[in-house]
């Protein structure tokens, strides 16, 4: 009798333990199957998840190939305001682009930056890619470049975002990047000279924090999978509206907008460039799958890193490893992430919530 219970004992705890495995794999191993493309942001965003997604059904595709479609779609359709010609006015009412892409498998990227009078941002940072042996190139000597290799320049302005900039300049500029400069920045339109700080001075960090938050900004950040397996990344943007003439975001920054290591995975990321380009969020995020945390941890913990120094900081992370399991993690804004795979027929909309509990942030201090 003690042989058959303690039999009885034993397939009961193989029994539990399978079953416990089961729904973990159920929570962490979401993959919707290969191929399969993940980006920042639904909505209007969806249109580049599905044209890359769908280019993915044809064997001659890459996934370099779909994530310059992905993008580049989402510029032709001006996503959001956010993406493309025609937004994010700078100080001078121009509208300049940013854009990235990476290959996972040499691990090598080209971007450009501050990209002027050319719509095509994220195939001209492909040219950078293909073309060269650089990483970066900005402003007029990428428009240069761009026009060397058969690009066309045209004017990225137009009437709503020349109408747009023409309201900002009579609300006096507001708001504005300005800090620290004379007159006021937050009742003139300068022109500004800057006011000397003391680095020595009490009160001198506080003198370097902006004044209010940064408008909300939408970024595409791509992250595409061959049925092969091979993986790339890549991501497109027009900026913040009303920045400073000549400023660059994240998304043309390698490990900062997107990071892609085909022998890991993938992350997209969004929200304030200026910050989060300080903290590399998706080289960190990817480096979290190396060391064992699931997507969804990869995520929270990037963006943990960020809220620690900055607890106001916008922000978006999408992660995905090289199996296709996907996760997510914001700050700031209840961030969405669009992902088709596998035989879906139809793109899927991901809502996450803002990270808002302070006690994860101190466990971060803590360590």
């Amino acid at each position: 009798m003690a042989y058959f219970h303690n039999l009885r004992l034993a397939s009961l705890v193989l029994w539990a333990s399978t079953t416990i495995a089961a729904r973990a794999a159920n929570v962490t191993g979401n993959s919707p199957g290969l191929p399969m493309v993940i980006n920042t942001w639904g909505g209007p965003f969806i249109a580049a998840t599905d044209a890359a997604y769908l280019s993915l059904l044809k064997p001659e595709t890459s996934a370099l190939d779909a994530v310059e479609l992905g993008c580049s779609t989402c510029e032709a359709n001006q996503c959001d305001g956010s993406v493309g010609y025609g937004g994010s006015p700078d100080e001078n009412c121009e509208t300049t682009l940013d854009a990235m892409i990476m290959d996972g498998t040499t691990m090598k990227s080209g971007a450009v930056a501050a990209l002027r009078r050319i719509r095509e941002a994220i195939s001209v940072a492909r040219a950078v890619l293909e073309h060269t042996t650089h990483t970066l190139l900005a402003g007029d000597f990428a428009t240069d470049f761009a026009v060397a290799n058969g690009f066309t320049t045209q004017n990225l302005t137009t009437a709503a975002s020349a109408k747009s900039c023409e309201q900002w300049r009579a609300d006096n500029c507001q708001p504005n990047y300005r800090i620290n400069v004379s007159p006021d920045p937050a009742a003139s339109c300068g022109p500004y000279v800057p006011v000397a700080l003391n680095s020595s001075e009490a009160g001198y960090a506080e003198r370097l924090v902006g004044r209010g938050r940064p408008e909300g900004h939408d970024t595409i950040s791509m992250i595409a999978l061959h049925a092969s397996g091979t993986m790339a990344a890549g991501t497109s943007t027009n900026g913040a509206s009303h920045k400073i003439p000549g400023r660059v975001g994240d998304g043309p920054i390698t490990g900062s907008g997107s990071y892609v290591d085909g022998d890991v995975g993938g992350c997209g990321a969004t929200g304030d460039g200026d910050v989060m380009m300080r903290f590399l969020p998706c080289y960190q995020a990817v480096e979290n799958l190396r060391l064992g945390m699931s997507p969804k941890q990869a995520a929270e913990d990037a963006v943990r890193r960020m809220l620690r120094k900055y607890p106001d900081v916008q922000s978006g992370i999408v992660v995905v490893n090289n199996k296709g399991d996907h996760g997510g993690a914001g700050s700031g804004w209840t961030f969405t992430y669009a992902y088709r795979g596998g035989t879906m027929n139809e793109t899927a909309v991901v809502s996450v919530p803002p990270l808002t509990d302070p006690d994860a942030v101190a466990d971060l201090r803590r360590r």
